[in-house]
């Protein structure tokens, strides 16, 4: 779904890992085509399974194409609802490292360019430097490989309200695991919604660190529903992405059984 604001065209992709979920993930991308969408975003679609057959990935991938929309967004391998993904956790090398080839190969069947990397929570009784080493070596593994086609590779901060053993909690803290990884491809995703549960101030956010935005997501604070259930001003906030110039998608994540998209209206 896309309209002009400010000049330009803001577009808006619909994560179907979130939203659409009383359907078959299968049929999710066609739904979100019915209702106006022209991209949508996956979390991992195969579950606790790096590796999935020919077969589970021919459907998904043909699901997209049938659709006739775009995959704005995957993530490796991320363990949800139960972990926060791998990139970091000791013991699961081989399990991440197996996965990048799989989804960089999805995202290139599909054209999907950004690619997001939980980091992974901490581990009880492992050396949290020890996690962020391997979490480095891990993000620029994927970084090297999403660069051959052309892909991105996506650090996010989520609140720690709701991932308590997950270390990223804010922009800064981000940035400075992307700087340290010193891959060109890899950068922040900026979802707004754990940004603020995290109480930091977003149009600062958007202004400081807009240089390293790769993708940005969306949802209503603090009770991740649509825009307007919430208290964050999006009107200001699409405005200060603008005025940063971002001109990529917006994923909508959040959760709306609803599924009423006069907002955008």
């Amino acid at each position: 779904m896309k309209y002009t604001a400010g000049g330009g065209l803001r577009k808006y992709d619909v994560n179907c890992s979130i939203l659409f979920t009383d359907l078959p993930l299968l049929e999710r991308p066609a739904a979100a085509k019915a209702a106006g969408f022209d991209g949508v975003e996956f979390w991992w679609p195969f579950g606790e399974n790096p590796t999935p057959g020919d077969k589970e990935v021919d459907a998904f991938v043909g699901a997209i194409a049938d659709a006739g929309v775009e995959l704005v967004g995957l993530n490796f391998i991320d363990l949800i609802p139960a972990g926060r993904g791998l990139v970091s956790v000791p013991g699961e090398e081989h399990r991440f490292r197996d996965n990048i080839d799989v989804a960089v190969g999805i995202a290139e069947r599909t054209g999907c360019k950004a690619l997001n990397a939980l980091y992974g929570n901490r581990i009880p009784g492992a050396d949290p430097e020890k996690q962020d080493a391997l979490a480095l070596e891990n993000l620029g593994l994927a970084a090297r490989a999403a660069r051959k086609i052309g892909a991105t590779v996506l650090l996010e901060a989520l609140n720690s309200y709701e991932s308590q053993a997950y270390p990223i909690v804010s922009a800064e803290h981000a940035v400075r695991i992307i700087e340290q990884v010193r891959e060109p491809n890899v950068r922040f995703l900026c979802d707004l919604y754990h940004l603020a549960r995290m109480g930091e101030n977003l149009t600062a956010v958007i202004d400081t660190w807009a240089r390293y935005i790769g993708h940005v997501q969306i949802a209503d604070s603090p009770g991740r529903g649509r825009p307007g259930t919430g208290v964050l001003n999006f009107e200001e906030l699409f405005a200060a992405l603008d005025a940063s110039g971002y001109d990529g998608w917006i994923g909508l994540e959040y959760k709306d059984p609803e599924l009423d998209w006069e907002w955008i209206k």
